[in-house]
């Protein structure tokens, strides 16, 4: 063990128990072996306390507001008992307003609804799909890459500062990267765009569920985050913020619970009166679960003590980082350098090896779980790798045979409920397969690779 490893083995904290960790998977050489889930990034495992709330409250599961049951009333304030949680655990002001959604693309997409006319939205190329796609009726300007967080602050006020001072603007920023796991200078591009006057939003889909994240102390406008990333299931997600553009928007979705009063009119229409609460763009019967487990997953990681677990989750990163230094072959691949700060998240390419096939012999000879492609960050992935667009497949798919060279990656994430076996695993499996090869033979089938019978 490296001093550096050393010494953060001697902060962490235990792994949070998580659904699945006891699941074994087949080998194709024989066997079976404990599953290994490193693929934390696209979904996180369920906590234990998560599923345990979850099963104690759903016998008592019933129809949210207006209901006048004592079972529609225990969970109408189960769920707004959920959002009064959720803030407190965003930080945010007294009047933000909390409205639960699907996932994060979902609170992207109800925001880019909602914006003023003729706003302005601010991108960088960098960003997962989610928050990159959602503002196509929006004047959009996408900013290159930067190669530093300071770059990344520059870029943006060099961008902002030849926009139209009198509009509306908005600038949409990842807190960490899907693909790189790096944290990026969110307080610091909060504060260019204030300067400049405009607004930003977060996308902490992949920082909330591993760091402490305040939207006071941030001092962004908006944060948005997935439930199933944050160990939550059942497909809830979250955009906290200013509720001005929110209530001046039509409703996300039209129907029942965000209208406070129809009536009909004389000519035959009718004339709606809308929530201009929360509730505005929560139409329709809520996921009073889904969102009952994410405000339980909130709960049980700020008990467990985030220096614990940031702590835990940098000497698994350290784990990874030096053993896949010691492999030649192996090339990490990184916006900001190596000595960026990340969260578990970190993606790579094998001299040699095509990305799919390699993830296939992990999974199929290891029993370990990681993810390949582009992982919905085309351009990222591309400028990173340096690869022309024209000649890449879609997300996943594999490009060239199986041992060919790779224009896609490998994505290894991990979080709270990881335990040091698995990165062991992970990292030995890579100096084997490099050094050894596939055990197996594999070929491409619906685009993927996968073992031959």
């Amino acid at each position: 063990m490296s001093v550096s490893t050393a010494a953060a083995a001697q902060t962490v904290c235990a792994p949070l128990p998580v659904l699945g960790g006891d699941v074994t998977v087949p080998l194709v050489t024989g066997g079976e072996v404990a599953y290994a889930a490193l693929d934390y990034a696209a979904s996180a495992p369920a906590l234990q306390r998560v599923w345990d709330d979850v099963a104690a409250y759903a016998p008592y599961y019933g129809s949210v507001h207006r209901g006048a049951g004592y079972l529609s009333q225990l969970s109408t304030d189960l769920f707004e008992n959920a959002r009064r949680t959720v803030a407190g655990f965003l930080g945010c002001r007294e009047d933000d307003q909390v409205v639960f959604t699907r996932s994060t693309t979902d609170s992207l997409n109800l925001l880019a609804r909602a914006l003023p006319a003729g706003c302005q939205v601010f991108v960088f190329e960098t960003e997962h799909h989610a928050s990159l796609l959602p503002w196509q009726d929006a004047e959009v300007t996408y900013l290159d890459a930067p190669r530093t967080p300071r770059q990344a602050v520059e870029t943006l006020e060099r961008a902002l500062a030849d926009r139209d001072p009198y509009g509306p603007a908005l600038v949409c920023v990842t807190g960490a990267s899907n693909v790189t796991g790096e944290l990026w200078p969110v307080r610091e591009l909060a504060a260019a765009a204030h300067a400049h006057g405009a607004r930003i939003v977060l996308d902490a889909a992949q920082l909330a569920p591993h760091h402490p994240v305040s939207v006071t102390e941030l001092d962004v406008d908006w944060i948005a985050f997935s439930g199933h990333k944050l160990y939550a299931p059942f497909g809830s997600g979250v955009l906290a913020g200013r509720a001005d553009w929110l209530v001046a928007a039509e409703p996300y979705l039209a129907g029942g619970g965000a209208s406070r009063r129809v009536t009909r009119r004389t000519d035959g229409g009718v004339d709606v009166e809308w929530h201009e609460s929360a509730a505005r763009h929560e139409a329709g019967s809520p996921n009073v679960i889904g969102a009952y487990s994410i405000a339980s997953a909130c709960k049980a990681l700020t008990e467990a003590g985030w220096e614990g677990l940031v702590a835990r989750e940098r000497h698994l990163i350290t784990k990874v980082r030096e053993g896949l230094a010691e492999v030649p072959e192996v090339r990490v691949l990184s916006l900001f350098g190596d000595d960026a700060p990340r969260v578990g998240v970190l993606s790579f390419v094998v001299e040699g090896w095509n990305s799919s096939h390699f993830a296939a012999a992990l999974s199929a000879e290891y029993g370990i779980g990681v993810r390949d492609g582009l992982f919905c960050a085309h351009p990222l992935v591309r400028t990173l790798l340096g690869s022309d667009p024209e000649t890449q497949g879609e997300c996943g798919a594999p490009e060239a045979a199986p041992g060919e060279k790779s224009l896609n990656a490998i994505r290894v994430s991990f979080g709270a409920g990881t335990p040091d076996e698995h990165v062991d695993r992970f990292v030995a499996a890579v100096r084997e397969l490099v050094a050894e090869g596939a055990k197996w033979r594999y070929r491409t089938e619906e685009g993927r690779c996968v073992p031959a019978v």
